[in-house]
């Protein structure tokens, strides 16, 4: 039997809410909701689109560093946008300047609110470590 490799930043959110980061298992990484946190746990950039987007794609890189995976690895991915009429331009030119050349599948949904106060952006991912880095 496979022993999962569990990524735990030991954040207040964490055992909050009882998540782990990201689960390895096998050759797929599935990670929880990326937020705009900073190494202490503690939110950054409320109602701030562009900041929040920039520091949660930081801590995709967090994420993919642990596993020794690259962004193009990533497969899939699943935005959650507070007012996506609003944000919707801003989430696709952070989109394609974090991606660059390389095209995961992608869903974005317009939400009315995210979990903390302030949060307007947050993104799940799926990485698979047998692709090309």
């Amino acid at each position: 039997m496979t022993t999962p490799d569990v990524l735990s930043y030991g954040i207040p959110a964490e055992s909050d809410f009882g998540y782990a980061q990201a689960i390895g298992s096998g050759e797929l990484v599935h990670v929880s909701g990326q937020l705009a946190f900073d190494d202490a746990g503690e939110f950054l950039h409320a109602d701030d689109f562009a900041a929040q987007l920039e520091r949660t794609h930081a801590n995709m890189d967090k994420v993919l560093d642990h596993y020794g995976a690259t962004r193009n690895q990533i497969v899939s991915q699943t935005l959650y946008v507070v007012d996506l009429r609003r944000n919707a331009a801003a989430a696709a030119e952070g989109n394609l300047a974090y991606f660059g050349d390389h095209r995961p599948a992608s869903t974005v949904v317009g939400v009315t609110e995210l979990t903390l106060p302030g949060q307007v952006v947050e993104i799940g991912f799926v990485v698979d470590t047998r692709l090309p880095a």
